[in-house]
């Protein structure tokens, strides 16, 4: 039988999502606590994406395969199993609920959307963490929002990925994109695409802070993201304040206790 997993995860203490020798990641963490449990050597965890290192989720959906006796007793008792799976992965892990899906229903290939949070806090605040980037007071919201309103729509991406990546396109379909503010000085940025390359939010998050800080103007990222060249976006931001914020599936809708 085939389950959804929901699970969030703070990604400071891992190496990313995917699975990596010697290394401490998410998925293996994850796969190491079903099959612990399970009793199996090995259970694979395939999730719906995958966060670099330090990056956070605050909804991640992966997929596992458990056999049919396994999987009858947790349909029967699933708060049970959750309980002992969380005992498991650590404090770092969170896994919120099992759901069966089809046989063929997929984590990764099944989602249409994908949303993602930056957060950034204006002067010094000891309660932000490393949780949110520490931006100049005077970055400028207002021309960052305008540049960010020019990403929209169906581009190669190429700018704003991370090098030598092995993905087949870098097309991807951005449906919203802008900053919000969370008070007098505290701020996220989102974005929601059908797909993300590798740093590619991180990379568009330092293009728009140039322009936040007047370095270059709105209209220019046109420019960057025309020229299909690394070189000429931004810095990649920090990972620990970015946050996997939510995935959209046709058929599939998790509740989200935070």
């Amino acid at each position: 039988m085939r389950f959804f997993i929901h699970m969030a995860y703070r990604g400071a203490p891992f190496h990313g999502w995917q699975r990596q020798p010697q290394e401490p990641t998410v998925q293996s963490m994850t796969e190491r606590a079903f099959a612990t449990l399970l009793r199996l050597p090995h259970v694979e965890v395939t999730g719906a994406g995958r966060t670099d290192a330090g990056v956070n989720a605050r909804m991640m959906i992966a997929h596992v395969d458990i056999p049919d006796d396994a999987a009858s007793a947790i349909v029967a008792d699933s708060s049970s199993f959750l309980r002992s799976l969380n005992a498991l992965t650590g404090r770092d892990i969170a896994i919120y609920s099992l759901t069966e899906v089809a046989s063929d229903a997929h984590a990764r290939f099944d989602a249409t959307a994908r949303t993602y949070r930056y957060f950034v806090h204006t002067g010094k605040d000891p309660f932000a963490g490393a949780l949110s980037w520490q931006a100049p007071p005077t970055l400028d919201f207002e021309a960052m929002n305008a540049a960010a309103a020019l990403l929209l729509g169906r581009h190669d991406f190429t700018s704003f990925a991370k090098l030598h990546s092995d993905t087949k396109t870098n097309i991807c379909t951005v449906t919203s994109a802008g900053w919000h503010a969370m008070g007098a000085r505290r701020f996220f940025f989102e974005i929601t695409a059908d797909r993300f390359l590798r740093n590619m939010v991180r990379a568009v998050v330092g293009t728009l802070v140039d322009v936040g800080r007047h370095k270059t103007e709105p209209t220019d990222i046109i420019a960057v993201r025309d020229s299909l060249d690394r070189c000429s976006a931004g810095t990649s931001m920090p990972g620990e304040p970015l946050f996997l914020w939510n995935i959209e599936y046709p058929y599939y809708e998790a509740a989200t206790p935070l």
